[in-house]
């Protein structure tokens, strides 16, 4: 090969149209619907069914709040991604798995995504006014200062899953301020949302195991690497809580025993099946693991759904 012809492969091909709105929807996430979107909307829909039932909300509100939140969770899901790449572009490039991005090759400019991420923040905040005026401002909580800050807690703390916990079930408490804007913010709903909580360290720290070798090297901090060969059974204990919080909230809300049995129980089973069948050090293993984390959501949804039938 000459010189000139090689100077000319290493020049980026010209983007078309088409292939730039690929890479800006590669960098949303959306290509890899339902996953990370999906366990932002179930804290949503289980506070919303629970709530519902208390007070017999009517089955087409029911229906129109679930696809709000569906619709808002994924939106909010994937301007935090692009948030993400556009602060982790340093780390991205030294990590296997992300080195890859659309940032970190330029098929896109941080400006472009800087733009996106306007288009979609705005877009999720809209969708506010579906809800009522205190759970429209516990919303924008949500946005700032829970996700806008979660990219810079991997710099600051090794605990950036708990931070992150708290921004993707935040809107367990915007769904139940929804459904009962006067009632009383009891603690049974704070025992719940801190059972979430546990959970998201759960299922971030299996994500995070995909990438500690490479996130060693270059700083990363997280619950991945900090609890070090200790992770499963200190996984084990915050599943636990979970279940028990959960558990919690049920009896609070004087649910049905379809709760307790598919709901409480299946998560209890799904939870013993991921721990007896993960292998920490095998990035394709946690990165499965992680993907059931948002199959499980739809098992604890379902005692919920029963319990708002009447079953």
């Amino acid at each position: 090969m000459s010189a000139e012809s090689s100077k000319n492969a290493s020049l980026p091909l010209v983007s078309t149209p088409e292939s730039a709105a690929r890479y800006y929807f590669e960098l949303t996430r959306l290509h890899k619907f339902p996953l990370g979107s999906i366990v932002v909307f179930w804290p949503c829909a289980w506070a919303f069914t629970v709530a519902a039932s208390t007070v017999q909300l009517p089955v087409i509100p029911f229906i129109k709040g679930i696809i709000a939140f569906a619709l808002g969770s994924t939106l909010l899901h994937s301007a935090a991604c692009v948030l993400n790449d556009i602060c982790d572009i340093d780390f991205d490039r030294q990590v296997e798995r992300t080195k890859n991005r659309p940032l970190v090759v330029g098929k896109i400019s941080v400006f472009g995504a800087t733009i996106l991420l306007l288009l979609l923040t705005l877009a999720s905040l809209s969708l506010l006014s579906y809800t009522n005026l205190t759970a429209a401002v516990y919303g924008i909580i949500g946005v700032f200062p829970l996700h806008a800050l979660y990219p810079l807690m991997k710099r600051w703390t090794w605990w950036p899953q708990a931070w992150l916990g708290l921004a993707m079930n935040w809107g367990a408490w915007v769904a139940w301020i929804t459904v009962r804007p006067n009632g009383p913010l009891k603690n049974d709903l704070l025992i719940f949302f801190l059972g979430t909580v546990c959970w998201t360290i759960v299922y971030d720290t299996i994500y995070g195991c995909q990438d500690k070798i490479d996130d060693a090297k270059v700083g990363v901090k997280s619950t991945s690497l900090l609890f070090g060969t200790w992770v499963r059974p200190i996984l084990v204990c915050f599943a636990g809580v979970f279940v028990g919080n959960l558990t919690y909230f049920g009896i609070c809300n004087s649910q049905s025993p379809a709760f307790f049995v598919v709901s409480c129980g299946g998560a209890a089973l799904h939870f013993l099946w991921q721990f007896t069948t993960w292998s920490p050090d095998d990035p394709r293993d946690c990165g499965e693991k992680f993907k059931a984390n948002g199959s499980l959501g739809y098992i604890i949804w379902a005692g919920m759904l029963l319990n708002y039938a009447g079953f």
